[in-house]
């Protein structure tokens, strides 16, 4: 089991950088797959950003590409998501996710493939 906390959000102005942390719980961290989503009031939770279990594999939302980068340490047994350029309809709240996925270079998207998350960190850009 893995337990994942957010840190990082905060009130950032248009144009912008935040950095967005998770830290997990567990000591097989880096047998999990690892995504950010995103939920803004009144929209359904969002795909952001995934990374495979090693690192070495990634894939974005087509909103954030180019802007947002996700990337993870497993001897900390941290992922990042650092977000550049940031926009307003970049405001919601962002949430850290992990899916069992040892070995696997797939990439998850669905956030129902995902079998941990995290509560939750306020992002909101300022215009």
């Amino acid at each position: 089991q893995v337990q994942l906390v957010e840190s990082g959000g905060g009130l950032v102005q248009a144009g912008g950088p935040l950095r967005l942390s998770c830290a997990a719980s567990g000591r097989t961290f880096s047998s999990y797959a690892m995504g950010w989503f995103r939920q803004a009031p009144g929209k359904e939770r969002a795909f952001v950003a995934t990374i495979t279990w090693s690192g070495g594999s990634t894939a974005y939302a087509d909103s954030v590409k180019g802007r947002f980068a996700i990337s993870r340490d497993n001897a900390k047994n941290m992922v990042y998501l650092q977000m550049n350029s940031l926009k307003p309809e970049d405001t919601a709240v962002y949430y850290c996710a992990a899916r069992w996925s040892p070995g696997y270079s797939r990439i998850f998207y669905n956030p129902n493939e995902y079998n941990y998350w995290g509560q939750g960190t306020q992002v909101t850009v300022s215009s």
